[in-house]
């Protein structure tokens, strides 16, 4: 089942219970702008608009902010700032303290295999621990799998950066139908080969064979985000761009 939009709530509302999600088998995820407190409250810490999704039996707030603000699990674009003793120092926004990449925290990691990565590499990393009173840690592998599974060292291409909102609407399972983004789709259709990495922290990594499709994909999502176009306005402007490109 796709994400669905739930009512606006202010900071301490009581959420019904019935629009809190259930599932057999995975345990209930709280994004951001939600807190638990024990032993079954949750409750928001933001204004905006609640979100659910029954099928990864998760639920957040989706609010307008220009701070991203770490939270667990959340898939993020980071940048290398140094290297320490056993891990790395991480920049995920200019607003928030560099977190913590341990050496050892990618697939098959040992002393002498670890990746050797400079000031200024960009890493795909999942957020393993996000406390306020603590520097959030990362890690490049599948919490479940111990695989990376598209996690890791990004190398080449160039990194964009979007809105938070923008982001959290391109990580949705089904970007198009939750989201109303389908402007990468549009650009794949048209026979651009490329691929992304989407971080929460707004930022998105773009790859191609090809300087021109890379800048290409990257307007498309700076327009698309800064004019905040709908899937109509989203299709008129890859015709736009691809017409421009040939």
């Amino acid at each position: 089942m796709a994400a669905t939009e739930q009512p606006i709530v202010l900071p301490g509302d009581a959420i019904d219970p019935s629009l809190i999600p259930t599932h057999k088998k995975q345990p209930l995820r709280l994004g951001p702008g939600l807190r638990h407190i024990p032993p079954s409250y949750i409750v928001p810490t933001v204004a905006g608009q609640l979100v659910t999704d029954q099928k990864k039996n998760s639920m957040w707030i989706e609010y307008n902010s220009t701070r991203y603000i770490p939270s667990a699990n959340d898939l993020v674009i980071g940048q290398v700032q140094r290297s320490a003793t056993d891990l790395y120092y991480v920049n995920l926004s200019p607003y928030t303290s560099n977190a913590m990449l341990p050496h050892l925290a990618f697939e098959g990691a040992t002393k002498k295999t670890r990746p050797q990565l400079a000031a200024g590499a960009l890493v795909y990393a999942r957020v393993t621990l996000a406390n306020r009173h603590m520097d959030a840690e990362l890690e490049c592998v599948s919490a479940t799998t111990g695989k990376a599974e598209g996690l890791g060292p990004l190398v080449g291409g160039m990194a964009f950066d979007v809105s938070l909102g923008l982001a959290r609407r391109l990580l949705m399972a089904r970007s198009r139908e939750a989201g109303g983004v389908e402007v990468l789709e549009l650009l794949g259709a048209e026979g651009l080969a490329f691929e992304t990495a989407v971080g929460r922290n707004g930022r998105v990594w773009v790859s191609s064979d090809s300087a021109k499709t890379i800048v290409l994909v990257g307007r498309a999502l700076r327009e698309t985000d800064e004019g905040d176009l709908g899937v109509e306005k989203q299709r008129k402007l890859v015709k736009k761009l691809i017409r421009g490109m040939r």
